[in-house]
């Protein structure tokens, strides 16, 4: 698959980190996030916090290390988790690939999530059944995604995919002079709506919810792709997980109890995982 960043920018990139974060390990666990995907990571002032916040959090105290979280650039994370050299994990909503498995070793799922439309009220696309939007409703139009994270994976290979190229398959959008622009975060994504840049954002459910519940303006519902002959329409899912460098057993291991503990039903049905999504939307 394409990549939109070069090996020269990655490069500028690390080399523009503080040198500070250039050993890890001792008694520190360094966490690269990108801050800009609540409910699992955004600023409160100065601070990095969310649910991803509070798992590692758990992590490092059961380590007896302190962890440190570090925002960069999310097309950024997992080539640095990778090298190992920068930082030891990742923890960003991070949507587990084979590409990416390819590169680190991921934790046990924490959460399944559902691709999202974000879209004006005033100018919504074909809505199916009331309750989603599939991507035939989007051919022609100009999407927005945060780069390099699952909605910009799925997006790019819907519009670019022919069964003639690397993809193997034709894209639902192929040929239909659908956009797409690339954004820093989901955010800024949304903001071009407003600015008129383009028509729809595509990102994860839970930072769709979390930015359309601040602006009026703005609505949202899951994406679909339209079932075969006698097939019900199905949503585009993911799921998220940690990742850390290849090799770290210790720290892989540490993670993987305290979600397996932070997954478990307690006596209202709901998980440790779930309170933690409900807190950082404003829902207790």
């Amino acid at each position: 698959m394409k990549k939109i960043m070069t090996l020269a920018m990655a490069l500028l990139m690390l080399a523009a980190l503080p040198l500070s974060l250039a050993s890890c390990g001792g008694d520190e666990i360094i966490v690269q996030t990108n801050a800009y995907f609540a409910p699992f990571e955004y600023f409160e002032g100065t601070e990095i916090v969310g649910v991803d916040v509070e798992i590692m959090d758990k992590v490092g105290a059961k380590l007896d290390k302190e962890v440190k979280f570090v925002n960069v650039e999310f097309a950024a994370i997992i080539d640095n988790v990778k090298a190992g050299e920068v930082c030891d994990a990742g923890a960003a909503g991070i949507t587990i690939t084979d590409e990416r498995k390819d590169k680190v070793d991921f934790s046990i799922p924490y959460y399944t999530s559902v691709q999202y439309v974000i879209y004006a009220k005033d100018a919504a696309p074909e809505i199916t059944n009331g309750t989603y939007i599939l991507w035939d409703s989007l051919a022609g139009k100009k999407l927005g995604v945060q780069t390099d994270t699952t909605g910009w994976i799925y997006a790019d290979g819907e519009i670019n995919a022919t069964a003639d190229n690397d993809y193997g398959y034709d894209g639902v959008l192929y040929g239909t002079n659908t956009t797409l622009n690339c954004y820093d975060n989901a955010q800024l994504a949304a903001d071009a709506i407003g600015a008129n840049q383009i028509d729809y954002v595509i990102i994860d459910e839970l930072p769709a919810q979390f930015i359309t519940e601040k602006n009026d303006k703005l609505a949202c519902l899951p994406l679909y792709y339209k079932g075969g002959e006698g097939e019900e329409d199905s949503p585009v899912e993911e799921q998220y997980a940690i990742c850390v460098t290849k090799g770290t057993k210790e720290l892989l291991d540490a993670i993987n109890e305290v979600l397996t503990e932070m997954l478990k039903e307690g006596a209202d049905g709901k998980s440790e995982v779930e309170k933690l999504i409900m807190k950082h939307m404003g829902l207790e």
